[in-house]
């Protein structure tokens, strides 16, 4: 879960207003100001001002930077262990931004309509008690869906969403035993994937969760340590912000080589 002042730090917002101010500065200089020392070009006013020349090199870049982030790519850094086994504290992940529908950066708009999650996905959303925080979960209940949990399993509108297998855990990040830890494999609908236990330390909890139209039920696969919609509640349609898809580095005191380019299940 972020808590530096950094995780705090509207990026996009400051990326938006720095592309707008050196746009801005590049065209009024286009308009109003090249003219003129294109006239003088051989005299000491025909030089192109140092900050003309950073907004030149740096706009560009600034814009490329904008379109990618917000509609098609956006990197995170996985903060917590709430996803452990299928991803780690440290993993660096790749968000496809148009899984869910393309936004306008900020305000968070949608414009055009492109899809919508599936039982099963990995989803980056704005945590709805806090819209500042990004949070990463599974999705398992969809807009409409009756979810209970019970005995450590899920039954979605009545159909048990399979759990199998039963082996410690061995954490790819020193090769060493999780003591308590379990590992087992879960199908939500037609998505397979690990998840984790710890069967001896946590009491076994149930509930029945009625999906609100336009929300979605999300849980971590580290399931007995998440912090996720069994406690607060739904994630509304307008909160999405993307599918995860890809593992691109790991760095958390080490790389663990193997994980790079790993899809995402």
């Amino acid at each position: 879960m972020p808590s530096s002042w950094a995780d705090k730090l509207n990026f996009p917002l400051l990326l938006v207003i720095a592309t707008a101010v050196t746009g801005l500065i590049w065209l009024i200089d286009i308009l109003f100001f090249a003219p003129r020392r294109k006239a003088s070009l051989r005299s000491e006013n025909g030089e192109v001002p140092i900050l003309v020349e950073y907004v030149q090199s740096f706009f560009p870049v600034l814009f490329v930077v904008l379109i990618l982030r917000s509609f098609l790519f956006e990197p995170f850094r996985i903060p917590s262990g709430s996803m452990i086994p299928t991803l780690l504290i440290g993993d660096f992940i790749l968000v496809n931004k148009f899984s869910y529908g393309v936004r306008l950066p900020v305000i968070h708009t949608k414009i055009l309509d492109t899809g919508e999650p599936e039982r099963g996905d990995v989803a980056v959303f704005r945590y709805p008690q806090d819209p500042g925080l990004d949070y990463i979960k599974r999705v398992v209940g969809l807009p409409g869906d009756t979810v209970v949990y019970e005995n450590r399993q899920f039954i979605v509108n009545g159909e048990l969403m399979a759990t199998m297998g039963d082996e410690p855990y061995i954490s790819p990040v020193n090769e060493s035993l999780v003591v308590g830890a379990t590992k087992r494999t879960e199908k939500l609908g037609e998505a397979t994937h690990e998840i984790l236990e710890f069967t001896d330390e946590f009491p076994k909890r149930s509930n029945v969760f009625e999906v609100p139209e336009g929300h979605y039920f999300m849980v971590g696969d580290n399931r007995d340590r998440s912090n996720d919609s069994r406690f607060w509640g739904y994630v509304p349609e307008e909160n999405l912000v993307g599918e995860a898809k890809y593992i691109w580095m790991h760095w958390n005191d080490g790389i663990i080589w193997n994980r790079l380019g790993d899809a995402i299940r």
